[in-house]
């Protein structure tokens, strides 16, 4: 199939597999900042494919994952209430709240549905007057537009009983986040290629130079990992740190100038939580004061909603690529996708998801961790009322950041 065979050509894998080997001269870690790529790469085995020199450290790159278990509460609650249609995309359906998830809100009768865009649940508020509709808009930079467009549509039309639960994060501070964490390992990045397609380049090249990290913009399919990593590899060696896209058939420097004024219109920035890490300042987007009255949160009065992560989920130490995940004692035992203990689990981007999904028969299981506590990032911990308890400690061989 056209633009999609091209990238997955085992010939050209070799020989970019060959480039890395010959230019590799000592150890270097690069992190993935997305749950797509993570998934390229375990499914091919990339990482099992590239020198022992090179490691690959999965960051907190998958959108579900990072939504903060307040907010998922908070869809809980609301979805709950007689009167509301609770539409979402089906990968949040599964990922678990305090005590239950939105398959079984759906089971105790609430009207949970799964579209395929916002605009589908906008369509709904308008063949549904008498009904408040509400939307779990959710991810990163690159699910934020038709979020923002959907919004706008609603206030254009005059359609009053449509809201949207925000919970929008933003790459460029969680990479600072994890540059400033006192165990960080991490010596350059893969950028998300589909991110950098809405938001362009130009917030990188000063964390690149601020970090002496390189940053490489990369794409999803195999042979896209491959190069990124190559060009990657090359920077390390030569002591560079600059901005490199090598996506460049979908990334423009400027990214999509339309899509952008559209979040300028409709969100501003905020502090936002992330699951597992706790808030990094000036990390999402909320709706902006002219498109408040849309804010499901506001409108269902949902703030003051209070959560506990079970002790026994890890999922925070595998989003900080603190851990790998089956370095966890619960993964594919008590922790499964069926039985999950955290979005990581479930979600289709997540890095548990893909080791169980295409490595757990070939892992070790985990032993017992060792008792030294681990650092996280360098964020603003989750007030006490809110926070997780303290996570085991990784074994002293998991990877840090």
């Amino acid at each position: 199939m056209k633009y999609i065979d091209e990238f997955q050509d085992p010939g050209l894998a070799r020989r970019l597999l060959d480039d890395i080997h010959a230019a590799v001269t000592r150890p270097w870690a690069l992190m993935e900042v997305c749950g797509g790529q993570t998934h390229t790469i375990i499914r091919h085995g990339i990482d099992q494919l590239l020198p022992d020199q090179v490691e690959l450290i999965h960051g907190p790159g998958c959108p579900v994952c990072v939504t903060p278990l307040e907010v998922i509460d908070k869809a809980l609650e609301i979805a709950s209430r007689p009167g509301v249609i609770f539409c979402s995309f089906g990968d949040m359906l599964r990922v678990p709240g305090t005590g239950r998830d939105l398959f079984q809100v759906r089971s105790e009768g609430g009207d949970v549905r799964v579209v395929y865009s916002p605009l589908d649940a906008l369509k709904i508020a308008q063949q549904n007057p008498d009904r408040e509709v509400v939307f779990f808009g959710i991810g990163f930079e690159t699910t934020a537009p038709p979020n923002a467009m959907t919004v706008y549509q609603a206030r254009k039309l005059g359609i009053r009983n449509f809201s949207l639960l925000v919970s929008h994060v933003l790459v460029p501070p969680a990479i600072e986040a994890i540059m400033r964490s006192p165990n960080c390992r991490v010596q350059a990045f893969l950028a998300a290629g589909h991110v950098c397609s809405v938001m362009g380049t130009g917030e990188y090249p000063d964390l690149a130079e601020r970090f002496k990290v390189p940053i490489v913009v990369t794409g999803f399919e195999p042979l896209d990992i491959l190069e990124g990593v190559r060009r990657t590899v090359l920077q390390l060696e030569r002591g560079e740190h600059t901005v490199d896209n090598a996506y460049a058939r979908a990334v423009r420097p400027e990214g999509n100038p339309a899509a952008r004024a559209m979040l300028a219109d409709v969100f501003e920035v905020t502090d936002r939580a992330w699951r597992g890490i706790g808030v990094i300042p000036a990390s999402g987007w909320r709706l902006s004061e002219r498109y408040r009255e849309y804010d499901a949160e506001h409108r269902f009065s949902v703030s003051g909603i209070q959560t506990l992560e079970p002790a026994e989920c890890r999922s925070g130490e595998v989003l900080q690529g603190l851990l790998k995940p089956h370095e966890c004692e619960a993964f594919g035992t008590v922790c499964t996708p069926r039985t999950p203990l955290g979005a990581t689990m479930v979600s289709s981007e997540g890095a548990c998801a893909a080791y169980y999904l295409y490595r757990r028969l070939d892992l070790p299981a985990a032993t017992a961790p060792e008792t030294a506590a681990t650092p996280a990032l360098d964020a603003t911990p989750v007030p006490a009322a809110t926070a997780a308890p303290a996570p085991h400690a990784p074994r002293e061989a998991s990877p840090v950041v």
